[in-house]
């Protein structure tokens, strides 16, 4: 049975004309899968190199080299919060944000609360080196960041 679902697979298709090759696709297709699934099963990566006529392992190999997607041992919650800890951030109080949040949550970074509402990760740079700390929330981005604002932004998540 396949992984990919026929509208998942259509929706990848239908990013072909936009880029210049198959291959392109791929860090979009795994981002989709992804969304979808809340990981990146070893079948998912197979049939995405299907698709885009390449080998599993070019697929693994891109999605290898980013820290956001996960294997199916390590299943995402429904929100997914980083904490950035690039040198501006930690300078500015991100380690600091890090170890609070994951005391509030009791969490380690890239674990997920029991109730699998949210995944706390830490990454090496966001981009938002003006507004240290920053915190990531899904996609959204927020400069300088307290602690008590970041308590505030995840109790506000909604299910």
């Amino acid at each position: 049975m396949p992984m990919l679902s026929p509208a998942l697979r259509e929706r990848i298709q239908a990013l072909f004309p936009r880029y210049p090759n198959k291959q392109a696709v791929t860090l979009p297709a795994l981002h989709m899968v992804q969304d979808e699934l809340r990981c990146v099963p070893a079948e998912a990566i197979r049939e995405i190199a299907e698709l885009l006529e390449l080998h599993p392992a070019q697929v693994h190999d891109t999605l290898s080299f980013y820290g956001f997607f996960r294997d199916p041992d390590r299943k995402l919650g429904q929100h997914r919060v980083w904490v950035c800890r690039s040198l501006p951030c930690m300078l500015r109080g991100g380690e600091e944000l890090l170890a609070h949040l994951c005391g509030k949550l009791h969490l380690r970074p890239g674990e997920t609360s029991t109730d699998g509402k949210v995944t706390l990760e830490f990454a090496e740079c966001l981009g938002a080196c003006e507004g240290a700390p920053c915190l990531l929330v899904n996609d959204d981005c927020h400069l300088s960041v307290t602690p008590q604002q970041a308590e505030e932004m995840i109790a506000g998540l909604g299910s």
